[in-house]
């Protein structure tokens, strides 16, 4: 895989469908398999991460062309302004407004944009995200906020000196509105990840894997 570094936020790297099928991946993954495309792409990043010291911490920009012979990705990280309001892409020297609930709906059209809402299937999927912390105590802090989790699925790792939350909800207990409500709520402890859950379930540390903030909550109480 070839790597060219643009900026202090913006990396290039080219990687040919040889160097795909033998990380054992084929051309279906990458375009019908999201999963499989996600695991593919997350491998390549910790592989630039490793050779340019690139952490992907955060939200990120990704453009992917398709070339005869592999794929040019070009992935650049945005930056949260000082004040903590503005989220700049560094593309374009463009700057885009960031409340808490333009973070949810970013987060939103992320897991659901309007690129997978052309089947039946992605629309029936159920919304699920990786929170990450600064520190342990946001997650304390989180964990109290909440007096219940039905309808919540959440399990708590460490991962590269980060805790991450997974979170999932059921569609059969909670409507869009409240899956929204309670989403910027966690957001306000928390910012999104681009961490997968299968990279969190390979190499990450589970500190509990079933209904963590009630754990964290019963194990931790505020001082």
């Amino acid at each position: 895989m070839e790597i060219e570094r643009i900026n202090e936020n913006t990396i290039k790297f080219y990687i040919s469908y040889i160097d795909i099928e033998d990380r054992g991946f084929d051309k279906e993954d990458i375009w019908y398999n999201r999963e499989r495309s996600e695991q593919l792409f997350w491998q390549m990043m910790d592989e630039v991460n490793y050779k340019e010291d690139f952490s992907v911490d955060g939200p990120l920009w990704i453009q992917v062309q398709a070339m005869d012979k592999g794929l040019e990705i070009v992935v650049t990280k945005a930056q949260l302004s000082k004040d903590g309001e503005s989220l700049e892409l560094n593309v374009d020297d463009k700057a885009i407004p960031s409340s808490v609930e333009e973070k949810v709906d970013s987060v939103l059209e992320e897991k659901f944009g309007s690129h997978h809402q052309d089947t039946e299937e992605e629309d029936e999927e159920e919304l699920s995200f990786i929170v990450q912390f600064r520190d342990f105590e946001d997650v304390i802090q989180l964990s109290h906020y909440f007096e219940k989790t039905y309808g919540i699925d959440n399990r708590l790792f460490h991962y590269k000196d980060k805790y991450m939350l997974y979170v999932e909800f059921d569609d059969t207990v909670l409507g869009d509105d409240e899956q929204e409500d309670i989403l910027s709520q966690i957001l306000e402890f928390g910012y999104d990840s681009q961490t997968t859950i299968y990279r969190l379930e390979e190499y990450g540390k589970v500190i509990f894997a079933n209904d963590a903030l009630t754990n964290v909550k019963q194990y931790f109480p505020l001082k």
